[in-house]
């Protein structure tokens, strides 16, 4: 089966499933130009996300954290949704029953418009109080944080407030895990732009196609995925999904 074929496949399955999980990781982000927070620039080029992102590091200096996630979002404030995040936002609308699981923290599909998002390591874009205060968590709107002191005092407690991102070393909310169990009962499941490496998000494809889904992989690199799912499209994100939504046009 050529690339076409399968494009066709895929379209053919989105258009006659009663439910539709969507799965996605950083790759569906790449062409918007989210830089890599692993990268070498400037003053945090000697620091591993695994030294700042942690309880630990927060605890030990709560300011220095707040900077260096303060330094990511001034990086991803002016990029955009691609295509990809387009198209599945296309989908969440026309499909009832849609759902949208992430590993990014990035806010590209909701600022596209995708309704019905799981965001499985949080949000760059929300907040906690790290007393665990009961208001907590709580998001802005805007893709601009408005806490100019560093680090942020609750403004319902007055403890700390933290990063609304699920840091190592810490377990998935548990209400995230739920809805992603749910979510796992469906007709079709698309795995898009993901290492298959994290979990236990990578099992949750396996978990799918146990209970009788129909699963799919998009990636432009075959990952541990690849000798679980029905089938494999190789290629972009953004091109792949640009392809199938116009094959939908066509019906």
């Amino acid at each position: 089966m050529d690339l076409e074929d399968r494009i066709r496949s895929v379209a053919e399955k989105i258009a006659n499933a009663r439910s539709i999980t969507v799965m996605t990781g950083a790759g569906v982000s790449v062409a918007s130009g989210i830089p890599t927070f692993r990268g070498n620039e400037g003053v945090w080029k000697d620091f591993r996300p695994e030294e700042v992102a942690t309880p630990e590091a927060f605890r030990r200096d709560p300011k220095f954290v707040w900077e260096w996630y303060d330094y990511r979002r001034e990086q991803l404030k002016e990029c955009r949704p691609n295509r990809g995040h387009e198209v599945l936002a296309a989908w969440s609308q026309r499909y009832p029953n849609f759902t949208l699981i992430t590993q990014n923290v990035d806010g590209l599909h909701e600022l596209a418009g995708t309704e019905n998002v799981v965001r499985y390591h949080g949000s760059l874009w929300e907040v906690g109080c790290w007393e665990e205060c009961p208001q907590s968590p709580w998001r802005w709107e805007e893709r601009t944080c408005p806490y100019p002191e560093h680090p942020p005092k609750c403004p319902h407690c007055g403890g700390i407030v933290r990063p609304g991102v699920v840091w190592f070393g810490e377990m998935i909310d548990p209400e995230v895990l739920q809805k992603s169990d749910r979510a796992a009962d469906c007709d079709l499941f698309l795995t898009i732009g993901t290492s298959a490496l994290v979990y236990p998000a990578a099992a949750l494809v396996s978990e799918a196609k146990d209970r009788g889904a129909f699963t799919i992989e998009i990636n432009p690199e075959a990952t541990p995925a690849k000798g679980v799912v029905d089938l494999c499209l190789s290629g972009k994100s953004e091109e792949v999904l640009d392809w199938v939504e116009r094959v939908l046009a066509e019906r």
